[in-house]
C-alpha cells in the first residue's frame, strides 16, 4: 500500500484554502440594498448578479468541502483509499487527480 499521508495534507490545504475563500467573499454573499437614492438600476442588476454567481461558486465550494471532509473521515476508519462501493484499492494516480474521489473509476464511470 502507498504512504497515504501526502494526500491528507493535500486534503487540508485545499480545505483550509476553500475555508479562507469562503470567508473572503463573504461581503459578496450578503443581499443587495434596493435604495433608489444611492444606487441606479442597472448597478443594482449588476449587484444582484454578483450576488448570484457569488452564492453559486459558494454552492461549489461547499459541495466540495462536503467531499474533503468525507475523504478526511474515511482517514478516520482506514477506509481512505478504498472505493466506497467495490472496496477494491482506488489506483493512486487517481488519488492524486482528486484526493476526495471515494469511487475506484470503474465504479464511478457506472
Amino acid at each position: 500500500m502507498v504512504d497515504l499521508s501526502k494526500f491528507k495534507l493535500l486534503l487540508e490545504a485545499e480545505r483550509d484554502e476553500l475555508v479562507a475563500a469562503s470567508d473572503y467573499t463573504s461581503a459578496d454573499r450578503k443581499p443587495v440594498e434596493l435604495d433608489q437614492q444611492s444606487v441606479g438600476r442597472l448597478s443594482r442588476m449588476d449587484a444582484i448578479q454578483g450576488q448570484a454567481m457569488a452564492n453559486a461558486q459558494e454552492g461549489r465550494r461547499a459541495a466540495r468541502l462536503q467531499m474533503i471532509d468525507a475523504a478526511l473521515g474515511r482517514f478516520e476508519t482506514d477506509d481512505y483509499g478504498y472505493c466506497a462501493e467495490c472496496d477494491e484499492e482506488i489506483p493512486t494516480k487517481r488519488l492524486e487527480v482528486d484526493p476526495a474521489a471515494p469511487r475506484c473509476v470503474k465504479c464511478a464511470a457506472s
